[in-house]
């Protein structure tokens, strides 16, 4: 049997292991990406110093690439090397900034180590990341998934699914036009807030056809298959509580579909399936709902309860009026099976 000295080394060792291992990918990551970045910075300064003729700059970065290719193998193709300069281009400015912000003196060439350090504070994501985020023509939509893939770890994967599924034009789609567009000036959408909630949910992964037939059971059970995906649509924060949650009112039983927690909103919030159009019914259901948590369930120190009902049609003329003016409890979202194209959501966002 383990001693409990035993346990306390073994636990102290796999911090240590894990935190070194950190620091090595972040150290890799950040000396790639500064590679890259120079590469295309030299790049761009013998084009900008070289003859003025048609096909110069397209002769460096295709010589290049041979000499490069013939040294060091596989990695440094034409296409590679586009890519750095885009990557300097692009980013640039904020090396500039932070560089300026760091130093008293800003003149002269910096040293490799404040490059390095200005690096590892700027940029928190893989190269593969960069490269899906460069072809983002909108430096708010870009930066936007530069910050959201940074603060939540996402997978290259990750953040190729939130970009296919336009959760950029999502957010914008559900949030009140005035409050976006002062937050887009800024290059911003604040979060976590309830307004950030996404229109509509996109759950292409539970592989459900739009054609089929199935019950909201069937919807749940998919769900929590697939638990980890519905959580990551869901947003930031979200800790899973429970599945038919019962309520109980003198002898009668009411089961809440799905019930979580966000440690960011600090209070629960329940899911309710519906797999037909919103009705001023399901409303009121998911009021008794959030009524109870607030009353019996829920803490002192804890945040009023939040309700969502997630449905096949959205009927935003019933919430409006079945719903106080100062609703700020109870939000209905409708859920997709496929991934709507960019084009369709920009035409809603005009």
């Amino acid at each position: 049997m383990k001693s409990m000295n035993s346990d306390k080394l073994f636990l102290s060792v796999k911090a240590l292991i894990e935190n070194a291992r950190n620091y090595v990918v972040r150290n890799v990551n950040t000396a790639m990406l500064y590679t890259n970045y120079t590469i295309g910075q030299m790049i761009v300064e013998e084009e900008q110093n070289g003859n003025t003729r048609a096909g110069y700059a397209e002769m460096i970065v295709k010589n290049l690439s041979v000499y490069l290719t013939t040294e060091y193998g596989k990695g440094f193709s034409q296409r590679n090397l586009d890519n750095y300069k885009r990557f300097y281009l692009l980013y640039r400015e904020r090396i500039a900034q932070t560089l300026f912000a760091q130093s008293d003196s800003p003149t002269g060439k910096p040293s490799e180590q404040a490059l390095l350090a200005a690096f590892a504070d700027n940029f928190r994501i893989g190269w593969s990341h960069y490269i899906l985020l460069m072809k983002i023509a909108q430096s708010e939509e870009r930066d936007y998934y530069e910050s959201e893939a940074a603060t939540a770890n996402w997978s290259f994967r990750e953040l190729e699914r939130q970009y296919n599924s336009s959760l950029f034009e999502r957010l914008m789609l559900s949030r009140d036009k005035k409050s976006a567009k002062e937050d887009n000036d800024k290059g911003t959408i604040t979060e976590p807030a309830i307004d950030a909630l996404k229109t509509p949910f996109v759950l292409e992964f539970l592989n459900l056809k739009e054609d089929s037939r199935y019950s909201e059971n069937d919807l749940e059970t998919v769900i929590i298959n697939k638990l980890e995906h519905f959580m990551l649509e869901l947003g930031k924060g979200f800790l899973f509580e429970g599945r038919q949650r019962r309520i109980t009112l003198e002898g009668d039983h009411f089961w809440v579909d799905l019930v979580f927690y966000n440690r960011l909103l600090d209070c629960f919030v329940l899911i309710d399936l519906k797999i037909g159009k919103l009705t001023h019914q399901d409303i009121g259901q998911m009021q008794m709902y959030v009524n109870y948590y607030d009353r019996k369930i829920k803490r002192s120190h804890e945040k009023p309860t939040l309700g969502i009902i997630l449905c096949k049609e959205d009927n935003q003329a019933v919430v409006e009026y079945t719903l106080p003016l100062n609703n700020e409890q109870i939000f209905s979202r409708e859920y997709k099976l496929y991934l709507p194209t960019k084009e369709e959501l920009q035409k809603q966002l005009l």
